[in-house]
């Protein structure tokens, strides 16, 4: 343990890493990097992405992989074996000597990093970024079960970060969400931040047939459905396409949906795309579309506003905290396709109000730069470490 002085030596835990692609896992990436920039010794503990243990160095970033196998019903979701894990964390903490750890998961890497910090009495910060009931869908358990596999989800969440010094989340929605079912009354709120400056807008006015985009995962929550529906209730006549990025479970089946609902030749699903070509889908984009339900705070989101998009959302979640209706865009009640296709509507027919709510979007999410997530949990560091620095003293 190496507690005197400032925290400069940062040990990252993620059970998910890029190139993996879901939220934590960009997160996680954004976080290790966005420190290395500023100076900081840091080292990453997560699955290996191709299965065999790695260590190497990306972007200043000391990734260890840990030996992982893919998860059976998740084609992007690699994990590690839980007692090879606890085996690869004391090895790593014995030779990297962190200031601080930082897990990113509370499963097999952040369970087994919690443990040994605690054990070895090392400064602990903890981030949740998981809904549990995103995840029984992928449990191989019956769906009868999948509730109560859920509650005890968020039970477990709250034993493991109980061990931590400080807990964060997301967004104050994600916060409360950790007080009601995980017992962590006093998690605090940090954005997952974005380099707001990499997203750049462009004129959009002239476009004789306006585009509606949704990036994410086409899994179950998402609710990608809802608006391929409601592009199937839009009037005739309207101007307008959708785009989906991403790739997921329901791919498939929204295709189908989309040839059944009569709109499959103004729907585009372009499955996963690199980041140079998520920038243009953005650029290329009139309006942004958040269907999903079970969004701690939508790093997609972000992105939209940053790109200087209106944004259409369901009401849930973290989404409000996003989305101020008739400011930078709509709110709509989940499952009401009719109310979404209205939204929809006005925006494609209006392209003075697409510009007003893209440009009031880029304004609100400046409050969401990275810079400013960076430096709050540098601040969380220094706190965390000098109240572990005392105790010792003591």
């Amino acid at each position: 343990m190496t507690l005197p002085g400032t925290p400069r030596t940062i040990l990252i835990g993620a059970d998910t890493y890029p190139p993996a692609v879901n939220g934590a896992a960009r997160f996680a990436g954004s976080l290790a990097t966005g420190l290395a920039r500023r100076g900081y010794d840091v080292h990453v503990v997560a699955p290996s992405p191709t299965g065999r243990p790695v260590r190497e160095v990306r972007d200043g970033v000391v990734l260890h992989g840990l030996r992982s196998s893919r998860y059976p019903t998740h084609h992007n979701l690699q994990i590690s074996l839980p007692w090879e894990t606890r085996r690869g964390i004391t090895e790593i903490l014995q030779e990297v000597r962190p200031d601080v750890v930082h897990t990113n998961g509370s499963f097999i890497v952040g369970r087994a990093l919690v443990d040994a910090a605690h054990r070895t009495n090392l400064p602990i910060v903890a981030t949740n970024h998981l809904m549990p009931e995103n995840l029984v869908g992928y449990l191989l358990v019956p769906g009868s079960m999948h509730r109560t596999v859920g509650r005890w989800l968020w039970q477990d969440i709250g034993r493991v970060y109980a061990k931590a010094d400080v807990v964060t989340a997301p967004t104050p929605r994600a916060v409360d969400l950790l007080a009601q079912h995980a017992g962590l009354s006093h998690a605090v709120p940090v954005s997952n931040g974005i380099d707001t400056d990499r997203w750049t807008t462009t004129v959009r006015d002239g476009r004789t047939e306006p585009t509606v985009l949704f990036v994410g995962r086409l899994d179950q929550e998402k609710r990608v459905d809802e608006i391929i529906r409601a592009f199937a209730l839009l009037p005739e006549g309207l101007p307008g396409k959708l785009e989906i990025v991403g790739t997921g479970t329901k791919a498939d089946d929204w295709a189908a949906l989309a040839a059944e609902s009569g709109v499959a030749g103004r729907v585009r699903f372009r499955g996963y795309v690199p980041d140079d070509e998520l920038l243009t889908a953005y650029a290329d984009a009139d309006v942004f579309c958040m269907p999903g339900v079970a969004e701690l705070q939508s790093l997609v989101t972000l992105e939209a506003m940053a790109s200087g998009l209106p944004v259409v959302a369901a009401d849930a979640m973290a989404l409000p905290h996003l989305v101020r209706p008739g400011v930078n865009g709509w709110l709509y009640t989940p499952g009401d396709v009719r109310e979404l296709a209205n939204r929809l509507g006005d925006l494609l027919a209006d392209a003075g109000l697409r510009h007003r709510m893209g440009a009031a979007g880029r304004e609100l999410v400046a409050a969401h730069a990275v810079d400013g997530t960076l430096d709050a949990f540098a601040e969380i560091y220094e706190k965390v470490h000098a109240m572990r620095g005392a105790t010792a003293a003591a």
